[in-house]
């Protein structure tokens, strides 16, 4: 029997079997990232806020536009108003990242997508299958599945993906004056810069990459923030991580299992309390700062930072009101126009 598929369904067909393929690899979903379909019905479930547990919360209500796609929250707040343990990242450029969180305990947004559903102080939803039903029921959402072959767990997965993969930062004048235009950065602004990649070593862990830099290096460091939530309880903890399947229930709602770190992750006594280097890029608009909001203002952290950094460096870092403000200037230039 000779079957015959239209050309738009064997495409979709063929991009659906290719994901699958993807996944069973342990590859990013390139044909899936690269279709606008899958990136726009992601940009829908991303600012839907009926999905959530109280029908008031989406993935949008932690992670604002305005905000730079984090919250300005010190603490997110997830369904019912219930408060987490974490601030929420900017998402901006989040496909470039190799780790995922601020504790690295995921690599692939495929991944990571999909635990805030059923994550009980995000959006709150007692099962996946609770969320597939939901888009089922909806005739707007099944046709728009129905022409990326349906409803399913994967499907959701993947448009979300896409749809993050489309969220990127800006030029900012600072990425105008790397580009040649001299007059993009004010002299105080140069001076920040110098600053930056010399005397305040912030380049050291905020790294400018080329061709386009991401200000971090992707690895995981230790700032003494709120490090009393684990003192003495590491040995008690341990037992406490092993085999849950999906570590981010424990880390988004008690706090001492969130001060672990990238601990959670890699079990190496090295990463206690260690976490992420976030990307500076937007850094203005992204207040306030730190994996648990601890740090109120962008001031406070570039004292902070200055203070751990001479500690790293086993000397102090001597820096002078006007060269902190300075530092202040540049790394307020490293925002996109709004």
């Amino acid at each position: 029997m000779r079957i015959s598929l239209k050309p738009r369904r064997w495409l979709s067909c063929l991009a659906i079997a290719l994901a699958a393929l993807a996944v069973g690899c342990g590859q990013a979903l390139v044909p899936a990232a690269t279709d606008a379909r899958w990136a726009a019905l992601g940009g829908r479930l991303f600012a839907d806020t009926r999905l959530g547990g109280d029908g008031r919360t989406g993935c949008i209500s932690c992670h604002r536009p305005e905000h730079a796609f984090s919250d300005g929250r010190p603490l997110s707040l997830g369904v019912r108003g219930q408060t987490g343990t974490r601030n929420a990242p900017t998402l901006l450029d989040v496909g470039e990242l190799p780790h995922l969180f601020w504790d690295g305990r995921e690599t692939r947004l495929e991944q990571v997508v999909l635990q805030p559903m059923t994550n009980p102080v995000e959006m709150g939803l007692g099962s996946i299958d609770d969320l597939l039903r939901r888009l089922r029921a909806d005739p707007k959402y099944a046709a728009a599945f129905a022409d990326v072959g349906g409803v399913s767990t994967d499907a959701v997965a993947t448009a979300l993906a896409a749809h993050l993969r489309t969220l990127r930062s800006g030029d900012s004048a600072y990425d105008r004056y790397r580009s040649g235009n001299r007059d993009a950065l004010s002299p105080d602004e140069q001076a920040g810069l110098a600053l930056f990649t010399g005397k305040a070593a912030c380049s050291d862990c905020h790294v400018l990459q080329e061709p386009r830099p991401r200000f971090t290096d992707d690895r995981f460091h230790h700032l003494g923030i709120n490090d009393n939530a684990i003192a003495g309880k590491v040995a008690t903890l341990i037992p406490r991580l092993d085999g849950k399947r999906n570590l981010g229930h424990l880390v988004l709602t008690e706090v001492d299992i969130a001060g672990l770190g990238h601990f959670v992750a890699s079990r190496k006594p090295a990463d206690l309390a260690a976490f992420r280097t976030p990307s500076l890029r937007n850094v203005a608009l992204t207040a306030p700062y730190m994996h648990d909001g601890s740090v109120a203002t962008l001031e406070e952290a570039v004292e902070q930072e200055v203070y751990y950094r001479g500690i790293n460096k086993g000397r102090p870092l001597s820096m002078t009101v006007e060269e902190r403000r300075q530092l202040l200037t540049f790394l307020k230039a490293l925002s996109a126009a709004q």
